[in-house]
């Protein structure tokens, strides 16, 4: 089995040798630009290591591990559009170094490009790979949706959340996993298993982000901690304290979030200090922790043997401890 750090360097090198036309610059330099600046590479990496799993080629995976990398840096171009995010991985994000269109169109191309790369697969699992891709092509773009809907609405339930993070966020973790087994020749039932495996750990990581906003160690987030808390965000962290919070506390909470003259830092301070208050974090790593159980649950399922599953099983455990 090849180490996750193995696969991750691979698809660095694939990236970095990647070739792209020359004109019109302007296009395709902010897609070198922002395959550029980094990020772990583990969606692609889990779908080198589902192939790796079920004894596949991994070199036959390469390109379609690409196209995973190539969409999810579409959708991280086009969010931080819709976001107006000034940073991305430290550094300015493309409709700021350039403009908002030529972010759009980029974003568009990577897109284009990824469905390429898919396509690279063996013709007779290419309907398989592309009904994947284009699933969750489609859900990431509903857990988007959803997530902006949550911006204008009121109330949000749990339940509400979860599905938008399983949506945006989860089901593209999963289906690199599904195709990476299609690939490989695993049963259908054990890509299944490796496709729930996937969306339940994803849920875990957006579950750890969320703590990390607010909890974790800004030289090592790679973000501004407290930001969700800034822009009123309705994560895991904000659903829960204003379904815990009664009375004079939950009247606190809201008048924090319609203040609009309060300093960032203050606003960060105090809505922190009710879910302390509400022990907030602790329920947070609870759901986080069932959330990743129930993902290790899959994996054991998985028809074959245990010993194949410890990269998976290693790289469960770091995802959900992470600080950054």
């Amino acid at each position: 089995m090849y180490k996750i750090s193995e696969l991750q360097l691979l698809l660095d090198q694939e990236i970095n040798t990647y070739s792209y036309p020359s004109s019109p610059r302007n296009l395709y330099e902010p897609v070198s630009y922002l395959l550029g600046l980094g990020g772990k590479r583990l969606r692609p990496a889990l779908l080198l290591l589902a192939t790796d799993l079920f004894g596949g080629d991994v070199e036959k995976a390469v390109k379609p591990a690409m196209a995973i990398e190539f969409f999810h840096n579409f959708s991280l171009m086009h969010d931080d559009i819709m976001d107006k995010a000034p940073l991305r991985r430290g550094k300015p994000t493309v409709h700021e170094k350039w403009s908002d269109s030529t972010a759009i169109l980029s974003g568009d191309i990577m897109l284009i490009e990824a469905y390429k790369l898919i396509c690279e697969v063996e013709a007779v699992k290419l309907p398989a790979c592309l009904k994947i891709f284009n699933t969750i092509s489609t859900e990431v773009c509903e857990g988007q949706q959803m997530d902006m809907n949550f911006e204008k609405e009121e109330f949000v339930s749990i339940e509400e959340y979860i599905e938008m993070i399983r949506l945006k966020t989860a089901v593209l973790l999963g289906g690199a996993l599904k195709i990476g087994a299609v690939i490989a020749d695993a049963s259908e039932n054990d890509q299944e298993l490796i496709n729930d495996f996937g969306t339940k750990l994803g849920v875990a990581f957006q579950l750890q982000d969320d703590i990390l906003d607010v909890y974790g160690d800004p030289e090592k987030f790679g973000k501004q901690v407290g930001g969700d808390i800034i822009s009123n965000k309705k994560t895991f962290l904000l659903i829960k304290a204003l379904e815990l919070a009664k009375d004079d506390l939950k009247k606190e909470l809201e008048d924090l979030l319609n203040n609009q003259i309060i300093t960032a830092d203050d606003k960060v301070a105090q809505v922190t200090a009710i879910y302390n208050t509400l022990n907030i974090r602790k329920i947070a790593e609870e759901k986080m922790l069932n959330y990743a159980a129930e993902a290790l649950h899959c994996l054991e399922k998985i028809n074959v043997p245990t010993e194949r599953k410890e990269v998976l099983r290693d790289f469960a455990s770091k995802l959900i401890t992470r600080d950054k």
